[in-house]
């Protein structure tokens, strides 16, 4: 076979190949969650559980709704202009187990979720209460992954503000 005849059967080969579809040994994947009502509730469960865990200062149970690389960061604003503050989960988990006077409460209202197969978001509301006095508010925005061990928080950031505050009566 000459070497031009060979070149050109090569070109055919590559040419049919690319465009065939492509073929796995594997069993087909179960196709990812759908955007239903449930599915919005399972994500919701995850962000509840997560403030359950705050509220009874349990950072086990926190500790079980978070990826073990989930991003922790505030937007903020100062005198001498906006903030970014990357926190981490040992630090933050820290401040919520230290024993106070008062108890910390936030209050989440006006949640907004949006799934698309495993990646769910999460934007939220908040008022943030120091024993019974309101601290500050603003927004909570998750990123949620699902996994094979279910749905985790994979980033949390938020906004604080003390001005243009909605107080929220506290849970029964």
């Amino acid at each position: 076979m000459s070497a031009a005849r060979l070149a050109r059967l090569t070109a055919a080969a590559f040419a049919v190949s690319a465009f065939a579809p492509p073929t796995f040994a594997q069993a087909p994947a179960a196709p990812p969650p759908a955007d239903t009502v449930a599915t919005r509730k399972d994500v919701m469960a995850v962000v509840n559980k997560l403030f359950d865990g705050m509220h009874a200062k349990d950072t086990a149970v926190i500790r079980s709704t978070l990826h073990p690389a989930v991003a922790l960061i505030s937007a903020g604003q100062r005198p001498t202009g906006p903030i970014i503050e990357v926190d981490s989960v040992t630090a933050w988990l820290r401040s919520i187990a230290t024993p106070r006077p008062e108890s910390l409460d936030e209050r989440i209202f006006n949640e907004k979720v949006q799934v698309d197969g495993t990646l769910a978001s999460v934007w939220v509301d908040y008022s943030f209460y120091i024993g019974p006095k309101l601290s500050h508010c603003g927004v909570d925005a998750f990123q949620i992954a699902k996994g094979l061990d279910g749905w985790k928080i994979i980033a949390l950031a938020d906004t604080r503000r003390r001005t243009g505050c909605t107080e929220v009566p506290a849970k029964k």
